[in-house]
């Protein structure tokens, strides 16, 4: 069975839909109005082997912050509803990504329990006009729809473009591992509660 989640949001700051395909090849098909968050998202896809559709647009004269943290909320719903009782999935998964002179740290716990621990280590100014602080607030939405628990952050580094696309494509590899089907564990649920709540919050 195909592991797929599709979500749209509508307010009347953002417009925001997406298509996850868990079990995919990398492949992103992405209509974003802000060129930085294009390249994370093709990024993501690519190193965690999703197959990722996005449609969004939003009141970015206003501010980047609305559309960026909309983006990471239905992606967020998005893995929560590919997952379903999340039963036959290893749970948690971790990636250390090396980039050049930067190295991030991943590690996620599909929990059913929100949680985010993030530092960037960001300088705060802005790359091609794009606001690096967005960045905690789109993982900040993810977690919350999504269900989980993720520690994200950049160890070293100096260029803000690499520590963010490093902590992108760390985060990335260690969802794809975590959503894995553990063979040894056939169709069980990975908790000893015999289940496990997903987000589905704030959509």
């Amino acid at each position: 069975m195909e592991r797929t989640g599709e979500v749209e949001r509508t307010t009347r700051e953002t417009s925001v839909k997406i298509k996850l395909t868990l079990d995919g090849t990398g492949e992103a098909r992405i209509a974003f109005p802000i060129g930085f968050m294009t390249h994370m998202l093709e990024t993501f896809a690519r190193h965690g082997l999703f197959d990722l559709e996005v449609s969004a647009s939003g009141d970015i004269h206003v501010d980047q912050h609305h559309l960026v943290e909309d983006t990471g909320i239905v992606l967020g719903s998005c893995l929560d509803a590919a997952l379903g009782e999340r039963r036959g999935i290893r749970r948690c998964g971790s990636c250390l990504f090396p980039m050049d002179e930067t190295l991030a740290s991943a590690a996620v716990d599909l929990s059913g329990r929100p949680f985010l621990f993030y530092d960037g280590r960001l300088s705060g100014i802005p790359l091609s006009g794009f606001q690096g602080d967005t960045v905690e607030d789109f993982w900040h939405g993810f977690v919350g729809t999504a269900g989980c628990g993720l520690h994200l952050e950049a160890v070293r580094g100096r260029s803000d473009h690499h520590k963010i696309e490093a902590m992108f494509k760390a985060a990335a590899r260690a969802l794809r591992a975590a959503c894995e089907p553990d063979e040894r564990a056939g169709n069980s649920v990975p908790s000893t509660k015999g289940t496990i709540r997903g987000g589905g919050g704030g959509i």
